[in-house]
This record gives structure tokens, sequence and C-alpha cells, in this order.
């Protein structure tokens, strides 16, 4: 039986397939999309970076320009005090010139003052006469440089320190040059300081060297008025002025981080090479700076341009890292959901699966970039100064923890306010809408060149001083502001307390000194009392016998005449202490007075006392009254004499000495200059500390009573200081003593021959 066909099976439907290049387009979108947003976020942190960094090289550009504006400012207020401590006249004593430019310290607290100085107007007529006097104050090279005759003749007259390079400017008519002349005919006119424009320094000696400028101060006659123009022509005798290198005016400005800006000063407001003051460094060649800052500061009256840029070291800072690991990880991304759409296109399943993971990474990617802005907000709101955002509109946008504190007002009720309403004074807010107005549309306002001291308004109503540092930040509607506001009052509060400080020492020394001076009087009379006393007593009991006697009282009279005579010797002793004694100074030399002195201290020291002297053989000649002179060394013998009981031996030394400036602290309290020194030692037992500082106070001994009336070292020091010398006491307990007298050297060579030895 034939089978029966079987039925033909029905073909399943294939689906409808995707285009083979569907998959790989979907793909490349997905990636093309990732990296438009990983783009668009990493340049945003980029911004951000950058904004940062120009804030901080703004605020330290301003900052240094600040610090060179402060700087110029307290030199101005030196040559200001100096030419008050001169009253009206350039004829000051070279030596308390000399102590008031020690007093200053300017080495050590101005640097870039190279010396400080008097420039003093000669009348034509008067040149001669002005060298003469100079030659005969002991500068015998002294002459007014350059020579020539001209309208106007001046000459640095005093000049400290008077050593090495500022030999060169001694006696130079600072007049006769254009430069120089312009600022001193502007400090005389206007009465105020005055700087020069970019110079080369005398004491450079035509050498090149770094560039500098000078400053001036006017000096106008005493009791003459300077009200008007023509009074001040008429009144000017001279300046005060104070030469400056530039490099080590600059010197330690930019502190430990210098090397992070090139800084430029030029002279004027174009920054020209002809015009250029300063350079903080070179720097790459043809580099251009990332960063670059440029201001003026005034400088007595003078225009600086300052030009700042960043160097490599700073820009260094700009934090790459955050942008950089952005668009790794947003390349990463794009590429996991361009595989993610490609496998969707081709798989369901398996890109769900990849889908969710991705959505993982991407919200664990967005909560990175919120944790890292919750960071830069925690850093704000831990900051120690307050911050403030302010929109181009004048309105608060962000204000952290420290501007609650500081002000009163919650973030809440801060955002949204005006700023000027909320923080400013409504005396002031005028004057700070037009600079927020000018900030808003340049980015600059002329009252925020720097860190700026204002006052602020708290909630309450109180005003309190702060110190703003702002910075512009550009937005799509002009400038906005980023400002740290600082609370100064602690700082006020500081330097006030100082000040009351400073001022209770100041009234401490000054009770003490009266004190002290008191005590000295009280003693000094009391002594002089005791010893007028016993003489009256003498005198008083001899007229008395005299009275009760028939015979001619020959002997009473000459105890009398003794007693006057005792009298006579102490007022004399007292004159020599308070240096008031009559005295009759020649040209000495030492060497030949002690020779002819020989026999008298040897009868004076005794026989168990052994004398030995040493001088040089060129020894100078001094001026000074001998006969005094010879007193003085005839006490200090007999002090050595009596100081060593058992006998010893007591050395004169003579010598020759020069002090300059820089031996300030080896020679305390003598002024710097030539002298003859005479010292002399003994072998004794020496003196205790507290002996020493009395040993100059008249009637103070510590020799028995009848042995000694306390006025010798006191009569010493005295006429020292009369004859303009000095006056040393060196001591140490079982060592002996030694007593130095520094006497003036004479400018004579050869002695006096006027002078003869008193015979002894």
């Amino acid at each position: 039986m034939p089978r029966p066909d079987p039925s033909p099976v029905p073909t399943a439907r294939p689906a409808p397939r995707s285009p083979v290049h569907l998959p790989l387009l979907l793909a490349a979108l997905a990636f093309l999309a990732a990296l438009i947003v990983t783009y668009m976020v990493a340049g945003n942190a980029q911004r951000t970076a950058a904004a940062e960094l120009a804030g901080n090289f703004n605020f330290r550009a301003r900052d240094m320009a600040a610090s060179i504006d402060r700087r110029m400012d307290v030199y101005e207020e030196v040559l200001m005090a100096t030419s008050g401590f001169l009253r009206g006249s350039v004829e000051i004593d070279r030596g308390a010139f000399a102590e008031y430019y020690d007093l200053l310290r300017l080495n050590e607290h101005f640097p870039g003052i190279e010396a400080l100085g008097i420039a003093a107007i000669v009348p034509p007529g008067r040149v001669d006469a002005h060298v003469a006097a100079m030659r005969a104050e002991g500068f015998r090279d002294y002459a007014i440089k350059p020579p020539g005759p001209r309208p106007v003749i001046t000459s640095i007259t005093r000049i400290e320190p008077f050593s090495g390079r500022n030999l060169r400017a001694f006696g130079y008519d600072m007049f006769s040059e254009p430069v120089r002349r312009a600022a001193m005919e502007q400090a005389r006119d206007t009465g105020h300081a005055a700087a020069t424009g970019k110079v080369v320094l005398v004491q450079e000696g035509g050498n090149g060297g770094q560039p500098g400028f000078l400053m001036y101060m006017p000096v106008y006659e005493a009791g003459l008025v300077h009200d008007s123009l023509d009074a001040r022509r008429a009144a000017i005798v001279g300046w005060v002025y104070a030469p400056f290198r530039m490099n080590d005016l600059m010197r330690g400005l930019g502190g430990e981080h210098a090397d992070d800006l090139l800084v430029e000063i030029y002279d004027g407001l174009a920054p020209t090479a002809d015009a250029l003051l300063y350079r903080s460094s070179r720097g790459a060649p043809g580099r251009k700076p990332l960063l670059s800052y440029q201001t003026t500061v005034d400088s007595a009256g003078r225009t600086w341009t300052v030009v700042i840029h960043s160097m490599p070291r700073f820009e260094a800072s700009l934090e790459r890292r955050t942008t950089v690991a952005i668009a790794l990880t947003g390349v990463g991304l794009g590429m996991l959901l361009a595989l993610v759409v490609w496998l969707l296109a081709s798989e369901r399943r398996r890109a769900l699966q990849l889908a969710q993971g991705m959505t993982v990474e991407l919200r664990a990617s967005r909560d990175r970039i919120d944790a890292e802005r919750e960071r830069v907000r925690l850093i704000l709101q831990t900051a120690y100064d307050a911050f403030i955002a302010i929109a181009p509109d004048g309105r608060i946008t962000d204000w952290n923890l420290q501007a609650c504190k500081l002000f009163g007002w919650r973030e809440d009720e801060a955002v949204g306010h005006d700023v000027l309403d909320l923080l400013v004074p409504a005396s002031e807010r005028a004057a700070w809408r037009d600079c927020l107005a000018q900030f808003a549309q340049r980015g600059t306002c002329a009252m925020l060149t720097g860190p700026t001291e204002t006052t602020a308004l708290t909630r309450d109503g109180h005003a309190i001083p702060v110190e703003v540092a702002m910075t512009p930040l550009p937005t799509k509607h002009g400038y906005g502001v980023t400002a740290f506001v600082r609370d100064i009052r602690p700082r006020k509060e500081t330097a006030e307390r100082e000040r009351q400080r400073q001022q209770g020492l100041e009234d401490a020394r000054a009770a003490l000194l009266r004190s002290q001076k008191l005590e000295a009087v009280g003693k000094l009379t009391g002594g002089v009392a005791h010893d007028f006393n016993n003489i009256l007593h003498i005198i008083s009991a001899n007229v008395q016998l005299m009275l009760r006697s028939d015979d001619n009282g020959r002997k009473r009279l000459l105890n009398i005449l003794d007693a006057v005579e005792r009298g006579k010797k102490l007022a004399a002793q007292l004159l020599a202490f308070a240096r008031r004694q009559p005295l009759h100074p020649s040209v000495v030399n030492l060497a030949q007075l002690i020779e002819r002195m020989d026999t008298l201290l040897h009868r004076a020291a005794g026989d168990s006392v052994a004398i030995r002297l040493t001088m040089p053989p060129d020894l100078w000649n001094v001026l000074v009254d001998p006969n005094q002179l010879e007193n003085v060394l005839l006490n200090l013998v007999i002090n050595a004499r009596d100081a060593m009981e058992g006998g010893g031996n007591v050395t004169i030394a003579l010598a020759n000495v020069t002090i300059d400036p820089a031996d300030q602290l080896a020679y305390p309290g003598i002024r710097p200059g030539e002298f003859v020194t005479i010292a002399v030692s003994d072998a004794g037992s020496g003196m205790p500390p507290d002996v020493i500082e009395r040993a100059f106070e008249p009637f103070f001994t510590t020799k028995p009573e009848g042995k000694g009336t306390g006025l010798g070292l006191s009569m010493a020091h005295g006429f020292v200081k009369q004859s303009g010398g000095h006056i040393r006491l060196a001591s140490r307990e079982g060592e002996g003593t030694t007593v130095t007298i520094y006497l003036p050297r004479a400018l004579q060579d050869t002695p006096d021959p006027a002078f003869v030895p008193v015979p002894h």
C-alpha cells in the first residue's frame, strides 16, 4: 500500500537583524558623549586650579608692592627724624652726628641705606673759608668736588659711617649734577622728602656697580618761617640725605619664597630698559610668564613702576593632578560606556549587566567629585580668616563659618544680601560702591592695591578694624570678588600693649636715673659738708685761742692758713669732678712729661714699689693741661701703691690707639678717633664688682678713715672728660687693677714750646 506524502513542516521566520555598523555607531556616539562630558569637567577643574593660583599670585604680588611702599615710608621717616634732630642747623659736631647714627643702628634695621649724610649750602663768597674750617677740624685733604664756580654750591660735610666707600662722597657737590639737583630743588620747594631718578652713586667710584638713588629732606634755618615757596627758598641751609643701592634695598624683602617671583622696578611710569632700577633674577631668556602684575608705588614723590612675573617654581604649584585624573577617568568611563552600548546593541542581557556596573562606577565618580567639592568647602569653613564671595552685582554668594563668628550673621542670613548694606558703615558705602563697580568691570580698584585695612560692621552695629585681601573672579557677567577678611583687633591690642609697656619701661628708667642722681648729689653734699665742717672747726678753734691768748698768734695763723689751703684743694677737686676747673691746655709729649716726673713718682711710690715704663718710639702728642695731668698720674700711682700693701710693681704703659666705627663693641662708650692711652697697672688685691661700679663717685673710698678723701678717681674722671677723653677701670679680685686714660691726639706734630714742666 503506498505511503502518503508527509505534510510540509513550516519553517521559523528569522528575527529582523540590526545593521552590522549600528552597534559600532552607537558605541562611538556614547564614547564621544563621555569625552565631551570629561572635557567639560576637566576644564572646570583646571580653571578652578588656575583661578586659585592666580589669586595666590595676585595676593603675593600686591603684598610685595605694599612691602616696597612701606619700606620707603620708613626710610622717609628716618630722614625726617634726622632733620628734626638737627634743629634747623647743618653745623653739627661730627662726634654728635656719629653718636646719633649709632643710636639709629641703620645697618641692622634699615637694609639698603648706604649712609646717612648732610649736604650744606656754601655761599659762593665763603668757599675758601668753608674749606679752611673743615680742614681745621682735621680733614686736611678736604675739598669741594667738582671744582669751579657755580650759582649754588653745596658740599657733603657729614656722612656716616665715615669709612670705606663713603669717603669718596665727602665734599661732593650734589647740586652740580642735574638728576640730584632736581630732587634737591623739589625737597627745598615742597618741604617734604624727595627721591632722585636712577643714578650711579658716588660711592661706586665710577666703576658701574648696581643702580641706586638718593632721598633728600630739606633743613630750614631755625627761627625762619617756611610756609611759602619764597620763604622756603630763603630759609634753606642744607639737606639731610641717604644714598641707596637697589640690590641691598631689596635684599630679604621676598622672604623664603623670593625665587617664586621675578620682581622688576623701573624709575617712572614706563618699564623701559634704561629705567630699570632692579631685577630680582635673570630668568630664562625669551620665556613668557604664566602670570604678570604691574602697579606703581610712590617713593618720596618719585613714581616707580613695579612689574612682577611668576617664575617656573611658582607655576609648578598649579595643581594638574586632579585634571589628569578626571581626564583619565572620563576616557576610561567613555570606553566602558562605548563597550556597554556595543554589547547592549548586540546582546541585551550582557549589556544590561554592564550598564548596571557602569552606573555604579558613574555614581562613585560623582561621589568623588562631590567629596572634592566638600573638601574645598571644609577648607574654607575652617580657615582662620573669614571668606566671602561676592557676585558682580554685589550680592554675597559664599559665607564661611569664620565669617559667621566674626560678623554674627548666619550663612543663610548673609547669602543673597548686598555686601555693602550688610558690612560697610554708611559713611563709607558710596566710596566702596564705586570701587566695587570698577572692580566688576576691570578686575582692579585703586582702593584695593594690596591688603587693605578698613572697618566693618557686625550684626549688632559695632565697627571693628579688619584687613581685606581681594582677588577677582571672572564670570560671564563681569568680575566677581573672593575676599579673605582678617580681624586685626588682637594685633592692634598687642601693639597698644607693647607701646604701653615700652612707655612704662621708659618711665621706670627715668625714675631710676632721677633716684641715682639724687643719691649721688646727696653723697656729694654730705662729703663736702663733712670736709668743710672739719676745716671750719680748725679755723674756729684757732681764732678762739687767739682771742684768749696774748701772744702774736703766728702759729695759729699758720694753722688757719693750712686749713684754708685744704679747703682750696678740696674745691679744686670738686671742680675737677664737675668738669668746671680752669684748664690751660698745651701740646704735650707724654713720654717727656712722665720722664721728667720719674723722680717724683718714685718718691711717692716708696722704696718697696718698682715703677716700670713702656712706650712706643713714635708716640703721638696730646692737647692737655700738663700740671693737672701730673696730679692725676701722681694720684693713680699713690692708689696703686696703697693697693699693694707689701710692695710690688706698678706699670705705666703708653700707646697710640685708633678706634674705628666698626670697633664700637670693643670700646663701648668711646667715640671713634685717634687717642694716646696711659694705662697704670698694679699687682694689688683688685676690686670686687660693687666697688668698681662706685669707684668714680665723689667721697667714695675703701681706705681707712684719714687715709684718703675719696676724690682722687672722681677728680681724674672729671679732668679726663673735660679734656675730651675717656677713662676706663678694669679689675679682678686678687689680680690687680688697671686704670686706662684715653686722651685725644693733637694735630700739631711738635710739643708747645711754651710748656715747661714744673720742677720737682
